[in-house]
């Protein structure tokens, strides 16, 4: 099973397409840190279909942090994606180091890469039956612009083609792109360019991101293919993570269903 047909599996046993990040920042300790983040995955495991730890919370308590990955990769069942964001990229037999770092010893289902130093940056994280990388397209921080929306002598922006080379590299099912939704005029540009591969859509809540613009531009012919990131709008909620995540599940379910009727 590829990458992109286990997601969908994904979305069809948890009827969402809400992904909760795992940010644990401003811990003093990495036992109230894990605590934060086994909490998260309680508490939101009814309304969403993956997990995404963001690594640099977690390296920045050392070699805790990392037993915190390896307890967290326990805890999220098989029927939820676990996304690494680790936004890796370098050549070659480093590529290949981080991928046995990602996928053999943290578990993950899938990978964050950044594409930028070439193919062979990437390859290594392509290359596993049933996992998958999802590419950094065009990011959500405001700094994005600074290179991502360049253009080529072509005239196509960097970050198209990116995508136009992800697809390329794909050995099927297992490439997709990350696309900020603070930017819903990308999320659908990357959309059209790329029609059935999965979309990570981060920044929605603290960042600002549009979430139905971007909700709705993201997902593909079968209302699927987009995973909607939301890290603080959860975690800090001051509702509870519970109630938080169930909130946006439903304003995602209600964009597909307004899409499907449309």
């Amino acid at each position: 099973m590829t990458f992109a047909a286990r997601l969908d599996a994904c979305v069809e046993a948890s009827g969402s397409l809400l992904c909760c990040g795992l940010d644990p920042d401003g811990f003093t300790s990495a036992v109230q840190a894990e605590r934060r983040c086994l909490e998260l995955v309680d508490e939101t495991i009814e309304f969403v279909c993956s997990f995404k730890p963001n690594l640099a919370f977690f390296e920045q308590l050392g070699s805790a942090g990392y037993a915190i990955l390896e307890r967290l990769r326990a805890r999220v069942p098989r029927d939820r994606i676990l996304i690494l964001d680790a936004k890796r990229g370098d050549m070659g037999n480093t590529a290949e180091a981080y991928a046995r770092a990602l996928f053999d010893v943290l578990g993950a289902d899938c990978v964050t890469a950044n594409p930028l130093l070439g193919s062979d940056s990437v390859l290594p994280f392509l290359q596993r039956e049933d996992r998958g990388a999802l590419l950094v397209a065009r990011s959500s921080n405001p700094g994005a612009a600074d290179l991502l929306d360049a253009r080529l002598e072509s005239g196509m922006p960097l970050s198209a083609r990116i995508v136009e080379l992800g697809l390329h590299w794909d050995p099927g099912g297992a490439v997709g792109f990350v696309v900020g939704a603070t930017k819903p005029e990308a999320v659908a540009a990357i959309r059209t360019a790329a029609p059935d591969a999965p979309l990570l859509l981060p920044g929605v809540g603290a960042q600002g991101g549009a979430l139905e613009d971007s909700v709705s531009a993201g997902l593909d012919a079968r209302g699927r293919g987009a995973i909607i990131a939301v890290s603080r709008g959860i975690a800090a909620a001051p509702e509870g993570a519970a109630r938080a995540a169930r909130g946006f599940r439903e304003r995602i379910e209600e964009v597909r269903a307004a899409v499907a009727h449309v």
